[in-house]
């Protein structure tokens, strides 16, 4: 979520040139003073470019209710019932694959909670239903030497990662729905992580694997000099934990 990189071809962040960046900048600043017609017009169009090429360029501008559009990637392909599969591997005594039925036909947590990013911007409020991570961890069986879970994603570049600790909060989703609807491809969907206490972009979009491993491993951001631990209001040294 580095409002200074946007994706290049390789799947790899691509600077974006200072000019572009504030002039974008500008552009939101200033749909969000417009009237409300006019914002709406924007987040809808904005909505339709970023589900076709969701990029870091989309992202800086508003749209999507409140949400800005990240992508790592020029491209990411789109998953539905018949292809999507997450697996639960690693160092687990029965290693998955759940279909989107089997996720749904699952308990579901619903939380309702603010959405932060580490850039500034925030939603409130907002709703996310789906498993509890503890759920699928809890069934795959973990092994003593586990202490850490990594995330990947179906854009072939993503990654995050909790401690065990972290990854078996009550707060922590393997996401269906956001604000009551099935979550869409622009958002991360069909299913993506969401950890509610943390800055958002440890909530990895587009989940594919589950990966219980001996150690954290630093995720996308975090190899770019994000914190691993990303606490709201305590991430590069800013306050305590709310929610120890």
């Amino acid at each position: 979520m580095n409002p200074n990189t946007g994706a290049g071809p390789d799947g790899e962040g691509t600077p974006v040139g200072r000019r572009l960046v504030l002039g974008m900048l500008g552009l939101g600043a200033g749909a969000m003073a417009a009237t409300p017609w006019l914002q709406s017009g924007l987040e809808t169009a904005l909505g339709a470019v970023a589900d076709k090429d969701p990029t870091g360029v989309t992202g800086l501008l508003p749209n999507g209710g409140g949400f800005r559009y990240y992508s790592v990637t020029s491209s990411v392909p789109h998953k539905d019932d018949s292809s999507y599969r997450l697996t639960v591997d690693g160092l687990v005594d029965k290693p998955a694959a759940y279909r989107l039925a089997d996720l749904r036909a699952l308990p579901q947590t619903r939380l309702v909670r603010d959405v932060q990013c580490v850039t500034g911007w925030r939603v409130p409020e907002t709703p996310f239903e789906g498993v509890r991570l503890s759920t699928l961890l809890d069934a795959a069986g973990v092994s003593p030497r586990g202490k850490a879970v990594r995330f990947t994603c179906f854009d072939g570049a993503y990654s995050e990662s909790l401690t065990l600790d972290q990854a078996r909060r009550s707060d922590v989703l393997v996401a269906l729905k956001l604000k009551d609807k099935p979550i869409g491809h622009s958002h991360g969907g069909p299913v993506r992580l969401y950890v509610a206490p943390m800055y958002f972009y440890k909530s990895a979009k587009w989940l594919s694997g589950i990966t219980v491993t001996d150690e954290v491993r630093p995720g996308y951001w975090e190899e770019r000099g994000y914190d691993v631990d990303a606490w709201v209001g305590r991430s590069n040294g800013r306050d305590d934990d709310p929610t120890a």
